[in-house]
């Protein structure tokens, strides 16, 4: 016999000890919420896209760092390569002149106007390069460009007399005169001069392997 709702057989059954209704058996438990402070947080798409493009960034300004030193250290040794050459030159250019006392005395006997034409003119286009390389040097380095100066005047001090004595001797008919001595061409007063040029140049070749010191002379 089924019982009507409200019936005292429901009522006996809801209010009896021990009975519990099927619905209390199993209650229905709600999860519980996380909190947000350990809630891991959702990759977004523009996240990620920021970070590509940091990172991006990054090795294109690193790239760009390393190539702009690359390349100012290439700028260093071109211009010290380029200093070093020009210095060997203005030496040689000195050397070239203290060698006229020797091709004076050995100039030909049969040909003397010749030989004074080809002389002279050689002699004045070594002068031409000496009065060069003595302003070069001295816009290069005043320390270099003093050194060289002193270089120059001594020469035409002490080889200008050989170089007069010379003409003042006869031209060479035979082989033998050509073995100059110390007893008729002595140029040894020159090796200090030569000397203190050497160290001077060597000294400015190697500054220029610092950068700021490169840099202050480009500036100077």
């Amino acid at each position: 016999m089924t019982s009507a709702p409200g019936s005292p057989a429901t009522t006996q059954i809801a209010t009896t000890p021990g009975i519990v209704p099927s619905s209390a058996a199993t209650p229905t438990t709600a999860p519980a919420s996380v909190p947000a402070s350990i809630r891991a947080p959702a990759a977004s798409g523009s996240d990620y896209t920021t970070a590509v493009i940091s990172a991006a960034f990054f090795a294109a300004l690193l790239t760009g760092v390393i190539n702009t030193l690359l390349a100012r250290r290439s700028t260093r040794l071109e211009e010290r390569a380029r200093v070093r050459s020009t210095l060997a030159e203005a030496f040689q250019a000195y050397t070239a002149y203290k060698e006229f006392p020797y091709a004076i005395r050995r100039r030909r006997a049969d040909r003397p106007a010749e030989e004074r034409i080809r002389l002279s003119e050689a002699l004045r286009e070594v002068q031409g390069r000496l009065s060069y390389y003595q302003a070069w040097t001295q816009a290069e380095s005043p320390e270099t460009g003093e050194a060289y100066n002193e270089l120059v005047a001594q020469v035409r001090r002490i080889a200008g007399a050989a170089m007069q004595n010379a003409w003042k001797s006869p031209p060479l008919d035979n082989d033998q005169g050509m073995n100059i001595g110390p007893d008729l061409v002595d140029l040894g007063a020159l090796k200090p001069a030569e000397q203190a040029f050497i160290e001077a140049a060597t000294l400015h070749v190697a500054a220029l392997n610092s950068p700021w010191t490169s840099l202050m002379f480009r500036l100077r």
